[in-house]
């Protein structure tokens, strides 16, 4: 399987151990999951939805599908703990060749694409705040090397990142949640009710806001308190996230009404811009960075657990598959994944569209693969009822079918709206086939981890 790295402690030999405590794992879904959808996402539900009432049960249902999802990844990971995550259970469950696809997509378009979207949001936002315009793609690429520098530098360090960072977020989000709720009610909406609301698109918004949390089940194996330990995480995490969703809407359409959101192009800007003038403007603007930095962040520290499994695999990516005792961290996966989410800052810059083209190209690929980890439950429940499952889903098996409808629902709909950019994300998804074949005739199969 190669050698290993420059001394005994980094190599091959080398692998995670339980280092991260709850709180820990719940900074990093709080952080990965909070980032640019709440700041963005609020107005395009508000003009899809028919009123108040059917925004804010947008925002709930978003929390329950996610918290259906998981309680899905929740049984998965306890059961079968991996850094792999979701690489792990399509091995299992669907087998090599859909599993080395999925390593493919999250080398080339999932977390590195996400990253690189979630540059250019802290771009133009800090472009703005520094009066420079034009710099959104160079701020973009800063972004993106710092934070992978950040993570190569060893877990203590992108851990005590992400923890500080997290605090920031949720502080900032309270802020604009009690400011909104503080002022007096907006006028009631004066437009009429759109004739054919579109509740299924405002879904598609709201779920995208809530994407993120399966990131957790990476670090499963290197979570502190037992295999129990990711389901208090993720379940504890989308509560929270689900409140402050849902009283964040509350306090954009209390302090903007319905006319004020569905109009906005930044609620949050627009609602503190009302409470306290230009301050307002530059403080969400601070906000909102933090919420880029703190989910780019958490990306990159999750994806590259996935990234070392795969490199675990297969001989031909074995420099991917070093551990660093030292970093406590796969260093080569982190600074390969900084370096294509880097490559796609510039094609964004390229197509002078640079968010609107990454969201394109990640969200059909992700939604194909978060269906197939749903369906890789049912199959393991029937291949595999003796493995010890220290947390099963509630209410199955109707639990994961919410979850995996949902998912085809996105993908359909990912497909649609994304034109172009889908067709892009889906080609480079395809560039997998030929190493896929390569290493699956060349390499022996290796034995799953002990559940």
């Amino acid at each position: 399987m190669g050698a290993g790295g420059s001394s005994g402690r980094e190599g091959r030999g080398g692998a995670p151990r339980p280092a991260l405590a709850l709180h820990d794992a719940v900074a990093l879904v709080l952080g990965i999951v909070i980032g640019a959808g709440i700041f963005r996402a609020p107005s395009a539900v508000a003009a899809s939805a028919p009123g108040v009432p059917a925004i804010l049960a947008a925002w709930l249902a978003g929390g329950a599908v996610s918290l259906a999802g998981a309680m899905c990844y929740a049984e998965l990971a306890a059961a079968y703990p991996d850094p792999g995550g979701d690489y792990h259970f399509l091995s299992r469950a669907l087998g090599r060749p859909t599993a080395f696809l999925f390593a493919w997509a999250r080398l080339t378009v999932i977390p590195t694409g996400s990253v690189a979207l979630l540059g250019f949001v802290f771009g133009d936002y800090a472009a703005d705040l520094l009066g420079a315009p034009g710099a959104s793609g160079p701020l973009a690429a800063a972004m993106v090397v710092t934070l992978t520098l950040v993570n190569a530098a060893g877990l203590r360090v992108a851990r005590g990142v992400q923890n500080v960072l997290t605090v920031a977020l949720v502080l900032g989000l309270l802020v604009v949640i009690l400011t909104g709720l503080a002022l007096p009610a907006a006028p009631p909406p004066s437009a009429p009710v759109p004739a054919r609301p579109a509740f299924g698109l405002a879904m598609v918004f709201v779920l995208l806001a809530y994407g993120g949390w399966n990131e957790a089940a990476y670090v499963s194996a290197e979570l502190r308190g037992g295999r129990r330990a990711i389901a208090t995480a993720l379940v504890a995490s989308l509560l929270l996230v689900t409140l402050l969703y849902v009283l964040a809407n509350a306090a954009y359409l209390r302090g903007l009404g319905l006319d004020g959101v569905r109009a906005s192009s930044a609620v949050a800007a627009d609602l503190l811009g009302r409470a306290f003038g230009p301050v307002g403007a530059t403080t969400i603007g601070a906000i909102v960075i933090a919420a880029v930095v703190t989910s780019a962040n958490a990306t990159l520290l999750l994806g590259s657990r996935m990234v070392w499994a795969f490199g675990r695999d297969y001989p031909r990516f074995a420099t991917l598959g070093r551990w660093s005792a030292r970093a406590a961290s796969p260093v080569n996966a982190v600074l390969l994944q900084g370096a294509i989410a880097l490559a796609l800052v510039g094609l964004g810059v390229l197509s002078r569209r640079g968010f609107e083209a990454m969201v394109a190209y990640t969200a059909p690929v992700f939604w194909l693969f978060f269906l197939l980890t749903g369906i890789s439950l049912f199959v393991l429940r029937r291949r595999d009822p003796a493995a010890a499952r220290p947390f099963k889903v509630p209410l199955y098996p109707a639990t994961p079918l919410v979850f995996c409808a949902a998912c085809a629902f996105l993908l359909w709909s990912s497909l649609v709206y994304a034109g172009p950019g889908a067709i892009a994300g889906v080609a480079v998804l395809a560039t997998g086939l030929a190493p896929m074949w390569l290493s699956l005739r060349r390499a022996p199969a290796r034995p799953p981890a002990a559940a």
